[in-house]
């Protein structure tokens, strides 16, 4: 199926499911149970979610057994970058960095907003490195 913009940003719109995208982004595939944990919603509730993140196509499922993991489709979550970054107004032109030119002129209150999300990004790749690397041991 093909869904426009719209429908992927309308169902995106709800912060579970945008919480939901984040933990399968972070640390990889998980069950119901395991991503009811992470929320702090119910088994039921979650698999209400993951049904239509996985219509709109951001995620999907293999069954392995009797555990279903759940995964990020990664080619869907480029679309959906590829779509913001046409109407993005920061100034970096999908790079995630703002240009030397919309710096200069950037107010205080939007660079401190910008150190601000750059930090938690960083948060999360040394998160996820540690993890991997736990993993490796």
């Amino acid at each position: 199926m093909n869904f426009e913009p719209f429908d992927i940003f309308k169902v995106l719109g709800v912060e579970t499911r945008v919480r939901i995208i984040e933990h399968l982004k972070t640390k990889g595939p998980l069950g119901t149970n395991e991503i009811a944990k992470l929320v702090g919603i119910t088994p039921a509730a979650v698999s209400q979610h993951l049904k239509i993140l996985k219509q709109i196509g951001l995620v999907r499922s293999e069954r392995k057994g009797y555990w279903i993991p759940y995964s990020l489709d990664e080619e869907a979550l480029e679309n959906c970058r590829r779509e913001l970054n046409k109407i993005c107004s920061c100034g970096c032109g999908g790079t995630g960095k703002f240009k030397e030119e919309e710096m200069k002129s950037s107010s205080l209150e939007s660079l401190k907003e910008y150190e601000r999300e750059m930090g938690n990004e960083l948060k999360i790749v040394r998160e996820r490195i540690k993890e991997i690397e736990s993993e490796k041991k």
